[in-house]
């Protein structure tokens, strides 16, 4: 064998050792610093993770609290809670959101007006991670069918919720107003964590107006999920403070009973009790279902509403304001009193026109051929317009201002009552200012049989009425009655500012209910038709309000248009005479005269209010007694 090489087992046993041992020390620092990581996670940081931990577990959720419900004085339900289940949205854990709306559509009917309005929410600023509605009020059939796929949808859920729900529907919407989404001019005004969870807010009427009382206040729970953050279970809850339920000065039977008395006309009643104030009815017709506004209106329910030539989303009783026409003449009657502008015993004599100077301009009376002699009482019995021209003259426009502001008209004189305007009092300062020109006698003229620039409101109207039946005592209208929890009415109510309306001789307040009696009972008066046969006296006041032309761009067929430019129907009153029980102010638009269509619509109120409710509940107790006797 030649010579040559010999393996060396020898060093190659000491190489491998050596590696050996710098692989094992590796090996070992490696487990060394894990075991050491190991230490630093479950020891030294436990409670850093474990926190970390329990929120990604465990979420903080708020409770929206129910809203408080609303009641009319005889406990009747106006405005309650419905369950409703929701299919929703939250665009923050859904991936691909046309593709997840593209599938939920095989699996639900969901309708292009959902999904547009889905599509305008999801544009819109809200609260991060909160839930957009996509289709409301599944049935079970469509709850079973999402379930049973629900895993493949992140971020979709079907949710419970409590929804407004308006049992009368139409004939409360005006005075209750609703509830709607909350959105994003009001997310950026209100408490952000007591409106946590809560999806509605009050946006008119009385849900408006007590949405401090009606809301309530907000709850949380602590929640554990899984990773696709759907709720497993509970783990700790604050329950919600419900809102409080409130009860209302609206009689129910009443306020039926005013819409089926304008049904089919356009027009507004208010009818208010003397003694306190309280609103029993408050009635613009036609009106509409609040219902359609709470989960949000349809384009095209909104588009019939809002186009529809009789504007049925106009609340007429608090923003309509029209020329009063006769009806201010009562009042009009105190001021001249009070002022010494003519006396109960003076006559004038009409002819059928009243001129300021001679050979001037002919300012006709409703009678072409005159009233003849007049006094005071026979002028508001039969409403006589010569002669309240002459005693407006008389007064001028200062005075009427003055006695009329104290009526409160020109204001919103209402404690609680969301959306009533003013109407307009006309001054001379206010004509300097808007139009540029001084007051004239004429315009005084005008203003004395409710003409002119003058307009009042249905609302303001009954409730000068009012006054006059409380012989000057104010007692200024609202609509809460009653807090069913323990906080208090008082609370919550504005203090009136109004002072009495004090007269130098008060015998002035009886002269005046008198005339307005007459015109219901007297041999002469306007109404005598509609105060015939009854068991009860009494007072009123006709009126009617010129109707001069339509809006420029309105354009109705001929029929139409000789309909719509008739004058307005008026009355306002109040019964009985001695102890004034409900006062009332009656406007039927484009109706002719108030003592053939105004009018009767008011007997029937005061009929309704004094014998027919009185009678029902008689009947009741003495069947209630019966019943109680049998047990």
């Amino acid at each position: 064998m030649a010579w040559g090489e010999f393996k060396d087992t020898a060093g190659e046993r000491r190489l491998f050792q050596r590696r050996a041992l710098v692989t094992l020390a590796f090996v070992v620092l490696m487990l060394g610093s894990l075991l050491a990581r190991m230490y630093q996670l479950q020891i030294v940081e436990h409670d850093t993770y474990t926190t970390l931990s329990d929120k990604n577990r465990v979420q903080v959720q708020s409770v929206p609290p129910p809203r408080g419900l609303v009641y009319d004085r005889n406990n009747q339900l106006l405005a309650e809670n419905r369950p409703v289940f929701s299919l929703t949205i939250v665009p923050e854990r859904v991936d691909d959101m046309p593709r997840t709306l593209e599938q939920l559509q095989q699996i639900i009917s969901i309708s292009e007006e959902d999904l547009s309005r889905f599509q305008r929410r999801l544009e819109e600023y809200r609260r991060p991670f909160e839930e957009i509605p996509l289709s409301y009020d599944l049935n079970e059939e469509e709850i079973a069918r999402f379930s049973v796929r629900r895993h493949q949808f992140p971020g979709v859920e079907v949710e419970a919720e409590l929804v407004r729900y308006y049992p009368h529907s139409e004939l409360t919407a005006h005075v209750l107003g609703y509830v709607g989404r909350i959105n994003r001019e009001e997310l950026q005004r209100i408490d952000s964590v007591n409106y946590a969870g809560t999806n509605y807010i009050g946006k008119s009427g009385i849900e408006r107006f007590y949405e401090q009382l009606l809301h309530g206040s907000v709850g949380y729970q602590h929640v554990e999920t899984n990773a696709r953050g759907r709720i497993l279970r509970v783990l700790e809850r604050e329950a919600p403070v419900p809102g409080e339920d409130i009860q209302l000065q609206l009689d129910m039977r009443l306020q039926r009973k005013a819409y089926e008395l304008l049904e089919g006309r356009r027009g507004a009643i208010v009818a208010i009790e003397p003694s306190t104030g309280g609103i029993l009815a408050l009635a613009s017709v036609p009106g509409f279902d609040a219902n359609k506004f709470v989960t949000g209106i349809s384009v095209d329910d909104y588009r019939e509403l809002s186009t529809s030539i009789d504007k049925p989303l106009f609340n007429r009783a608090l923003r309509g304001q029209y020329p009063p026409g006769s009806t201010i003449k009562p009042m009009l009657a105190v001021a001249a009193l009070d002022s010494g502008a003519t006396t109960r015993s003076k006559k004038i004599w009409d002819p059928g026109y009243f001129q300021l100077k001679e050979g001037g301009r002919r300012y006709r009376d409703w009678k072409r051929t005159g009233h003849g002699w007049v006094d005071l009482k026979d002028a508001v019995a039969q409403s006589c317009d010569v002669y309240f021209y002459e005693m407006s003259v008389e007064m001028g426009v200062d005075t009427m201002h003055s006695y009329l502001s104290a009526f409160g008209f020109g204001e919103d004189a209402t404690l609680d009552v969301s959306g009533a305007l003013s109407g307009l009092l006309p001054s001379r300062d206010w004509k300097q200012a808007y139009r540029n020109e001084p007051w004239y006698p004429g315009d005084s003229v005008n203003m004395g049989i409710g003409q002119g620039f003058f307009l009042a409101t249905p609302l303001q109207l009954a409730t000068a009425t009012a006054l006059i039946a409380n012989r000057g005592t104010w007692v200024e209208p609202r609509l809460l009655k009653d807090i069913k929890g323990e906080r208090s009415v008082a609370e919550f109510l504005p203090e009136e500012t109004h002072q009495p309306l004090t007269l130098e001789n008060p015998e002035d307040w009886e002269f005046v209910v008198d005339s307005m009696e007459e015109v219901m009972h007297g041999r002469r008066g306007t109404a005598r038709r509609v105060g015939a046969n009854a068991d009860y006296r009494m007072a009123g006041k006709t009126g009617t309000a010129q109707v001069f032309s339509l809006e420029q761009d309105e354009e109705y067929d001929a029929e139409e248009v000789r309909e719509r430019l008739r004058d307005h129907a008026l009355f306002v009153g109040f019964a009985p005479t001695d102890k004034p029980e409900i006062a009332v102010a009656v406007i039927v638009e484009n109706g002719g005269g108030g003592s053939g269509v105004a009018a009767p619509v008011a007997r029937e109120l005061f009929d309704a209010w004094l014998k027919e409710f009185p009678a029902q509940e008689e009947e009741a107790r003495a069947a209630q007694a019966g019943t109680g006797g049998g047990d």
